[in-house]
């Protein structure tokens, strides 16, 4: 799995970088920042409610269920730790990544679970008898080149309007 996402232009990005330090423009570089966000931020968003509403079903074999060991909603704990930061000195570009520090130490491998597809874990915490759920594999990377397009020309546009302010 794609842990993280990054939207760069490397080449303008690090050029427009260069000569805001050299301008020393600072609402110049607000501006940049505050405008790159917004262009990811639709992507953080729908990632979020993707996994909020991933499907996940059980395989065959008698359906029990009950209530759930832990008191942690799975998706909801998953979209509550992704991340967006944006960077407009050294390497600027827009970042979106799963922060695994936010998710609780049992579930820091599960967005590469659920990723792939398929998630086999023990039931209930017996290591003798486990099960295994489907779910939509590679949503993580279907839904950025859904958005890859329109943030690409939204970054484009930005540094076409910085640009033009620095002369």
């Amino acid at each position: 799995m794609t842990r993280d996402i990054r939207i760069l232009n490397t080449g303008a990005l690090l050029e427009l970088s260069r000569r805001l330090r050299s301008v020393n423009e600072e609402s110049v570089r607000a501006s940049m920042h505050r405008r790159i966000r917004r262009a990811a931020e639709p992507l953080r968003n729908d990632l979020q409610r993707t996994v909020r509403n991933l499907p996940i079903q059980s395989q065959g074999g008698r359906v029990r269920g009950g209530p759930s060991p832990t008191n942690r909603p799975l998706r909801a704990t998953i979209a509550a730790a992704i991340r967006l930061s944006v960077r407009t000195t050294g390497n600027p570009g827009a970042r979106i990544w799963i922060d695994r520090a936010a998710l609780p130490p049992d579930l820091r491998g599960m967005p590469k679970v659920m990723n792939t597809g398929r998630i086999r874990h023990p039931v209930f915490g017996n290591r003798r008898r486990w099960a295994t759920q489907t779910t939509t594999p590679l949503w993580w990377e279907t839904t950025i080149r859904r958005h890859r397009p329109r943030m690409e020309r939204e970054v484009e546009r930005v540094l076409d309007d910085i640009r033009r302010r620095l002369g």
